[in-house]
């Protein structure tokens, strides 16, 4: 196909306008990103926009209008909320969800019950749909995953041949996609956070909820109510990953690397390649720029990406939505004293994968030996757990350790005990001596809730024969004595479900299993 590109004249607006009319593809420039339209009344037109971006189906799209009247054979009914919006912020980069009337089709909607319209501010866009005579359905001008194009060269970098014609007009002046708000809820609900913030909905409707998804992705099965919801989403062809620190401690960690990029604000002292998107403090120029820069990361040929983290309010807030997507999520929490909670069965092979990381540059925090530090000869503590557990198991003021592992793990009210009483005083001497990067090497984890102070957990599992003849042979202790701490555990399932990873000490390569895990979270 030969995609005509066309400025932004009376002429060629006009002839763009045909194009829709006749049901073809047209990109064309607005405040927020370049969108991809179609006639949102043409069905077939429509499925052609997601073949073009390579769209999922049930991802819905943006109805654009260029008259607020022109909402109203779209909806059901324009409620008096609706009506304050448009009333206060149309034309605006503001989406409103409303249930559709019948004039919209599946394909528009993604097969729900609702439809999204927004009246955009761009000039050159509403134009268009007048010239169309025609509301314009139109998701990003990008193929779909990648970052949203600011600028028209992006649009012919993406969609040169795949479309009918190209309207090249100005960068467009925010660089996010519009914030969208549904009030098909009892709430009304940002689905996705845009140029209009929070603050500003609520000072015209009052109350407004954010969706968990904005900030925290979607549950599995979980339905997309709008675009951008997907997990990830907005990528360049890098891996990024978001680091969460302060000025000094994202430049001291990203100028420690190699063979990596930074995605860093204007003012960060960086001595790698770097790509900037705005200022530290001026979440506007963040948004702007931030899908310009992580396409500049691409044509680089960055391969690994380390962004500096934006805060959340006001744009930001929009901002960080798309970081995170790009990002799939991975974030390295630099304000968290752990970096990585180890933990799992006893006998599963655990201090093994602490060797082994050990070997690659971490710092191991071995909860079992600060255990020993706490419960030293002496130590404040003993006399609290011989009062709990019986005065025989401290001889000359050293604890008989063995005798106290009897009674402690005779069940698991008594494994609780001990917990209570020695965790928070482990906990706090590990923080002491934390720094990055560090293993939190805790066989009971999510029991102490250590892993609140890691950014991601690995749990080591084994078949319970394995680890009872480990135990043995490790301790030299009987069967029962094995099976006592085994059965004082929580359940396989347990860590499974409560850990990001899971290492299988059954006979496969635990360092590959490692490496692998490494990979995706460092």
């Amino acid at each position: 196909m030969e995609t005509k590109i066309l400025s932004t004249s009376e002429y060629d607006i006009a002839l763009a306008g045909e194009i829709l009319r006749n049901g073809g593809l047209v990109a064309f420039p607005t405040e927020t990103v370049y969108g991809l339209g179609a006639d949102a009344l043409n069905d077939e037109a429509v499925k052609s926009i997601y073949r073009a971006k390579g769209r999922p189906s049930d991802n819905p799209l943006i109805v654009h209008i260029a008259e607020k009247k022109d909402i109203i054979p779209l909806v059901k009914e324009v409620t008096p909320t609706a009506q304050a919006l448009m009333d206060n912020f149309f034309p605006a980069p503001l989406t409103i969800i409303l249930p559709k009337s019948d004039k919209i089709g599946n394909t528009v909607s993604g097969g729900l019950d609702t439809v999204a319209i927004r009246m955009p501010q761009s000039k050159t866009a509403r134009a268009l749909i007048r010239a169309a005579g025609k509301p314009i359905a139109a998701p990003s001008a990008n193929t779909s995953g990648l970052p949203s194009p600011t600028r028209a060269r992006h649009v012919i970098d993406d969609m040169n041949g795949k479309i009918d014609a190209i309207l090249c007009g100005e960068d467009c002046e925010f660089g996010v996609e519009s914030t969208v708000i549904t009030l098909a809820t009892d709430t009304p609900t940002i689905l996705r956070p845009g140029a209009i913030t929070k603050e500003m909905l609520e000072r015209v409707i009052g109350p407004v909820a954010v969706a968990p998804a904005v900030l925290e992705g979607m549950k599995n099965n979980e339905v997309a109510a709008s675009p951008g919801m997907k997990y990830k989403h907005y990528a360049p062809k890098a891996r990024v990953m978001l680091v969460n620190a302060s000025k000094e401690k994202y430049e001291s960690f990203v100028n420690a690397k190699k063979d990596a990029f930074a995605l860093c604000f204007e003012n960060d002292d960086i001595n790698i390649p770097k790509v900037t998107f705005g200022k530290e403090n001026d979440d506007i120029s963040q948004a702007k720029e931030l899908f310009d820069a992580l396409r500049q990361l691409d044509e680089m040929g960055a391969k690994k990406v380390y962004a500096r983290i934006p805060h959340k309010d006001g744009v930001g807030m929009a901002v960080y939505n798309r970081l995170i997507r790009a990002a799939a999520f991975c974030i390295i929490d630099l304000e968290k004293p752990f970096t990585i909670g180890l933990t799992g069965q006893t006998g599963a092979g655990k201090g093994y994968v602490g060797k082994y990381l050990k070997e690659l540059g971490f710092h191991i925090l071995d909860t079992d030996l600060y255990a020993r530090r706490v419960t030293e000869k002496n130590s404040p503590y003993l006399s609290i757990l011989a009062k709990e557990f019986g005065n025989d198991i401290i001889e000359n003021g050293i604890l008989n350790r063995q005798l106290l592992a009897d009674r402690a793990f005779a069940s698991k009210e008594n494994t609780e005990l001990l917990n209570s009483i020695t965790h928070p005083a482990i906990i706090e001497l590990c923080k002491k001596d934390a720094e990055f990067p560090s293993v939190f090497d805790a066989p009971l984890l999510f029991e102490c809730r250590g892993n609140e102070q890691c950014y991601k957990t690995i749990a080591v599992i084994a078949p319970a024969e394995i680890r009872k003849k480990r135990i043995m042979e490790r301790d030299g202790i009987t069967a029962g004595q094995a099976e006592a701490r085994m059965n004082a555990q929580k359940s396989e399932e347990f860590y499974k479900e409560n850990s990001d990873f899971t290492v299988i000490n059954d006979g496969r390569d635990i360092k590959n299993q490692i490496r692998n895990i490494l990979e995706e979270i460092l």
